[in-house]
């Protein structure tokens, strides 16, 4: 008899893909499927094996029935790669230990501080740790004390708690400090022989136009009447700090520089991406001073058109300094400082700016709320920022200056024959058709109609043709804000692909060294190729990294100064507990309805249980909550008025109530 063998059942191998994974704070997490048209793949709560919010991990999939619905569900098998190790948080006392409550709302752990390293930390003081290595999630991760902040609630304890947790630092390293002092000792007189091989542009108007309170001028705009073979031209001129001057690559300062990437611009402070010897003096266009400059010039006619441009390497001397109220003020005014120059300027400006939108720009103009504060920080007023024709001027010249360098620099490439690799550009993609679909859906539930293509695809004259419908409406905010919401992030590549938003083919930073580093890096790329120097491999891999770490560095800092933003607004309405406001509802869900406050634009949340009068149900399609008896409806973007009833400091949220007529 012949012994048969069992037979052997082969199970497909199970994969192991990699991610990066989004963390929530009750400890549970989502991975991006590969398949973009799929869900996320949800990671259930205590089983993300010591992975944080960003880090990338290695796991697997499978599926399984969560409420009912098929759901793939990731097992994380490993962390491959880890975002962030220092978290900013409040200390509190548990079982004998110093804990660190982290600010990070992603953040779904407590940090215990090693006992060593509490020193004289207090219940409600605010720290600053380093994970040590985290292998076991059954237990707390462990931190080292990095530096004592000082009592929670205190402005400036705060606002270095928001500059640390997003990765920054508010000093400079002492290497930094000391290469940017021997610049301001060394850079002030600027020798003849520099002064020969640049352009001298000290005997043209020139001016520059910034806020009251700006400290840094990284901008100037020259003025000069010519006369052309067809009548009057104008020469225009766009001055920018020649940076690149002072700030060598590769020394201390660059890397320091590329690793803030920008500066960062809070409620009451702005932390530089340059010591402020040079953004402030060295760099800074301050009038009356012999300056060192990166200019963009155009000779144009009324209409704006460009008859000539020259780019290089210049010495200014500016003769006025301009806010944006006076330069204003001068416009209106017959009589004031540089009237008819400034005029001129403005007149082509705003011809700039109709062709921009006719050729498709978006126009996403929003209202800037500003707090006033005390000496202490404490905010004891709001107001809005208006944007006047002051503003655009500069506006629309700084684009002209950054459309046109980035023009330039396509066309040198292409002379030369390389692939389009030898800049970094700031690109814009086309908005997401899901995104564009959820917007859609949205307006339409208010009344308004966002026209799209068959497949869901947009034009920029839809989106401003919605724009246009909602102007001077109730809503008009809130459907901004949601249209801004649904686009693409613009970011800096070295691969060009034009700026959906601006309806430009060509775009790139140029105009703001002191500020961005991409603009710093962009410098050194033109006058790299107004030189005719070649390119190499490692250039090109170099400005792709940079781009990537300037796109991050970017939102990490637009994170840090909505969160100042949000602090000043929560502790604002703060002082006002009790008080009955008007707003607007923002947003609504299964717990409550959003509301912003029309003023301050201070964002709290009514409970759908305090409401009271009704059994109130979310209506995810209709936007809406509606009593089931009464029919009572609340409705996004519907007026409302409410009562503050709390404020959470650590949180930064507020809670409201509704006030019936």
């Amino acid at each position: 008899m012949v012994q048969r063998r069992p037979k052997h059942i082969e199970h497909a191998p199970v994969r192991v893909q990699t991610g990066i994974i989004s963390t929530t704070r009750k400890g549970a997490g989502y991975i991006d499927d590969p398949d973009p048209k799929k869900d996320s793949i949800y990671v259930e709560e205590g089983t993300l094996n010591t992975a944080l919010n960003g880090d990338t991990v290695e796991y697997t999939v499978s599926q399984r029935s969560i409420r009912g619905k098929k759901t793939n569900v990731a097992k994380i098998i490993r962390v491959k790669n880890k975002v962030k190790d220092s978290f900013v948080g409040v200390v509190t006392m548990e079982g004998g230990s110093t804990v660190l409550v982290p600010d990070d709302k992603k953040m779904y752990v407590n940090i215990r501080i090693v006992s060593e390293e509490v020193g004289s930390l207090k219940q409600d003081d605010k720290a600053f740790v380093k994970l040590l290595p985290w292998t076991d999630s059954t237990q707390l991760p462990t931190g080292r004390l990095l530096k004592m902040l000082g009592p929670k609630g205190k402005n400036d304890v705060e606002m270095e708690s928001i500059v640390l947790d997003k990765g920054f630092e508010i000093g400079f390293p002492a290497p930094v400090e000391n290469e940017a002092h021997e610049i301001e000792r060394t850079g002030k007189n600027t020798p003849q022989e520099e002064i020969k091989t640049r352009r001298d542009m000290r005997n043209t108007l020139t001016f520059t136009i910034d806020p009251h309170d700006a400290k840094d001028f990284d901008d100037a705009i020259s003025f000069k009447k010519v006369q052309g073979e067809a009548g009057e031209l104008y020469e225009i001129g766009v001055h920018i700090a020649d940076v690149s001057h002072y700030v060598r690559e590769g020394s201390a300062l660059d890397k320091e520089a590329q690793k803030r990437g920008c500066s960062i611009y809070l409620v009451d402070r702005t932390i530089p991406m340059l010591p402020e010897v040079l953004s402030n003096d060295v760099c800074s266009l301050n009038p009356h001073e012999d300056k060192l400059t990166f200019s963009a010039i155009f000779v144009m006619d009324a209409k704006a058109r460009i008859q000539s441009r020259w780019f290089g390497k210049t010495i200014i001397n500016s003769d006025h300094r301009f806010t944006y109220e006076n330069a204003e003020e001068s416009i209106q005014k017959e009589s004031g400082p540089y009237h008819e120059e400034l005029t001129i300027l403005n007149n082509i400006a705003k011809v700039l700016k109709e062709e921009k939108f006719s050729d498709g720009a978006i126009e996403f103009e929003q209202d800037e709320v500003k707090f006033r504060l005390d000496a202490e920080g404490k905010p004891i007023g709001v107001y809005v920022s208006e944007r006047t024709d002051s503003h655009k001027l500069v506006e629309e010249y700084m684009l002209l200056a950054n459309r046109e360098v980035a023009k330039y620099i396509s066309d040198s490439i292409k002379k030369k024959g390389t692939r389009d690799t030898g800049s970094i550009y700031r690109i814009h993609d086309a908005p997401d058709v899901d995104k564009v679909k959820d917007l859609a859906l949205f307006v339409k539930a208010l009344g308004f109609e966002l026209r799209t293509d068959k497949d869901g695809h947009v034009t920029a004259a839809a989106i401003n043709h919605l724009l246009e419908q909602i102007e001077d409406t109730p809503h008009a905010s809130l459907i901004r804000t949601a249209s801004i919401r649904s686009m693409q992030k613009a970011i800096y590549s070295t691969i060009n692909i034009g700026h959906f938003g601006l309806a430009f083919s060509f775009y790139t930073h140029f105009t703001s060294p002191i500020r961005r580093y991409p603009d710093l890096l962009v410098h050194r790329i033109l006058h790299k190729h107004i030189e005719n120097r070649p390119f190499g491999d490692k250039d090109i891999v170099t400005f792709q990294k940079i781009a990537e770490n300037s796109t991050m560095r970017e939102i990490d800092a637009a994170e840090a100064e909505r969160s100042s933003k949000k602090l000043k607004q929560v502790e604002y309405m703060s002082t006002r507990i009790g008080q009955v406001f008007e707003g607007v509802i923002s947003g609504v869900s299964n717990y409550g309805m959003y509301v912003q406050e029309n003023e301050s634009r201070s964002e709290g949340m009514i409970s759908i249980r305090s409401i009271g009068d009704d059994y109130y149900v979310f209506n995810e399609k209709t936007y809406s909550i509606s009593g089931q008896k009464s029919n009572k409806k609340f409705t996004l973007g519907d007026p409302i008025r409410f009562r503050v009833i709390a404020a959470d400091f650590d949180r930064k949220t507020l809670d409201y109530e509704l006030v019936r007529e």
